[in-house]
């Protein structure tokens, strides 16, 4: 898996030539983030030597490398989800290959279900802290030094700095923003309502199904991370909206003008 990291990344190199200053990931249905970025150059996943493939509506499959609000960006339009099929280690493969990259600072985005009674659809959350109830850990296996220790600092797990970046833009832009904690599951199945509650009462303000292994691994290997999520649906205990991926897809478009305000302010600001 080494070789194949380093393989990819040097597959990258040989095309963008350049050190991104950011990588940014895009989740279900934020992939129209990526018209904002000023393309230098975009490859195809399956142009890309040991590259995963994505199978979700919503998410695309391409590497996008172009400017953003004067930042050299790396855009990773369409994740890779462990529900898939995918084993972990293809789940965070590009991570890896990121940091070969020399890239230091990642923005993930994601979808996701509003626990938190506050919250509405369509809002935007800051992720400051997640819980990790998937079923297999992205560190689990031999440890590559190379990468980071053994043992991992999980005691900040979303750049503070970021956030208060991103918060700062989000009020000179009037946009409301929440802070919460993000719940992994597996997936593919939408929660229950007795899993919103379980969510609840664990501490969760929102649930989706990607964005941890992604976090962890990332700081593994030292590098600084911010999370935007937007409520795409609502549940609890008491609460039984049906709802589709379709339904998300619709709730994050609608969001999306103030994904890219708060990400582009991120973009700027963050040194």
């Amino acid at each position: 898996m080494l070789e194949k990291i380093k393989q990819t990344a040097e597959f990258i190199k040989s095309r963008i030539k350049d050190t991104p200053d950011f990588a940014i990931v895009l989740g279900s249905g934020l992939g129209t983030l990526q018209d904002e970025v000023e393309a230098i150059h975009i490859l195809e996943y399956p142009e890309i030597p040991n590259f995963p493939q994505t199978t979700v509506a919503g998410h695309g499959g391409k590497l996008i490398f172009g400017m953003l609000e004067g930042k050299k960006v790396l855009m990773m339009s369409g994740r890779f989800h462990y529900y898939e099929g995918h084993s972990m280690e293809a789940v965070v493969f590009p991570i890896r290959v990121f940091y070969l990259l020399g890239i230091k600072n990642i923005i993930l985005s994601n979808a996701s279900g509003g626990i938190n009674p506050d919250y509405r659809i369509g809002d935007i959350a800051i992720v400051k802290d997640h819980i990790n109830m998937m079923p297999e850990h992205p560190l689990r296996g031999k440890n590559i030094d190379s990468f980071g220790p053994r043992f991992v600092d999980m005691s900040e797990p979303y750049n503070r700095k970021m956030i208060s970046a991103a918060e700062k833009t989000a009020a000179e832009n009037g946009i409301s923003v929440h802070q919460g904690i993000y719940v992994a599951l597996q997936g593919p199945t939408f929660e229950t309502p007795a899993e919103y509650g379980m969510i609840k009462a664990i501490g969760g303000d929102m649930v989706g199904m990607s964005t941890v292994p992604e976090v962890i691994v990332a700081k593994h290997m030292g590098m600084d991370v911010f999370c935007v999520s937007v409520i795409t649906d609502l549940g609890g205990p008491d609460i039984a909206f049906s709802v589709s991926h379709e339904e998300v897809l619709n709730a994050a478009n609608k969001a999306m003008p103030n994904v890219i305000a708060v990400v582009k302010g991120l973009v700027k600001n963050y040194q």
